[in-house]
């Protein structure tokens, strides 16, 4: 049918059906020139341990320690902790890496003893320094057994209190190569942040955040 030929019905209704073309064109060309909505990606793990439930807000600064154990052989590199929020899967791997490695049992420790850590190294102007852990967590049986090395020597001669704040999961004893334990017992004493034992002998240093006191074993 012809425009000349179509009835007046038609032709009357033609404006609004181009109209309504023109319309909906410009409707479609409209969308098309909006730019896309991208998703954003999934901001990295700081801890390492594939989760990205924990965003680090930029600027943040973070808190990492460098650790080898010295009866495991293992060693751990982890950011605990980015600006006022310690990372619960770091904190999970800081757990077991020092868990009691007679029993391999595992306890929650207080994130300030990490904090002094890394305090401690900044005193020593080691920021990025390793840490040799000598103890870490351990159970009642276990600080038992050390308190008289099963039985054979007295409490007196092992230096090992009877209420350790490793039971606690509070203290650990470590050393840091190139450091001599003299000076790290200095450095962790000007810190105030709990216990320092110094053990001369055997080359460590206790730190706790337990009350603050001093004492040296032999």
């Amino acid at each position: 049918m012809t425009f000349l030929s179509a009835p007046l019905s038609a032709l009357r209704s033609a404006p609004r059906r181009f109209a309504t073309a023109i319309a909906t064109l410009a409707l479609g060309t409209f969308l098309l020139l909006q730019p896309a909505h991208a998703v954003a990606p999934a901001s990295p793990d700081p801890s390492g341990s594939g989760s990205i439930s924990h965003v680090a807000h930029p600027g943040a600064t973070r808190y990492e320690l460098r650790l080898h154990h010295l009866h495991t052989g293992e060693t751990l590199d982890v950011v605990y902790r980015i600006g006022d929020e310690y990372i619960p899967a770091a904190m999970d791997k800081l757990n077991h890496f020092l868990r009691d490695h007679r029993t391999q049992d595992t306890a929650d420790y207080d994130p300030k003893e990490f904090d002094l850590l890394h305090n401690l190294l900044g005193r020593l102007h080691k920021p990025n320094g390793e840490i040799d852990i000598v103890c870490g967590y351990r159970t009642p049986e276990s600080n038992s057994f050390l308190r008289t090395l099963g039985g054979k020597v007295s409490p007196t001669q092992t230096g090992v209190a009877e209420h350790s704040q490793h039971m606690l999961s509070k203290a650990i004893d470590i050393r840091v190569p190139g450091v001599r334990t003299r000076s790290l017992r200095d450095a962790a004493l000007s810190l105030h942040a709990g216990g320092v034992g110094y053990y001369p002998v055997s080359q460590f240093v206790h730190v706790d955040v337990g009350p603050v006191r001093q004492w040296s074993f032999r």
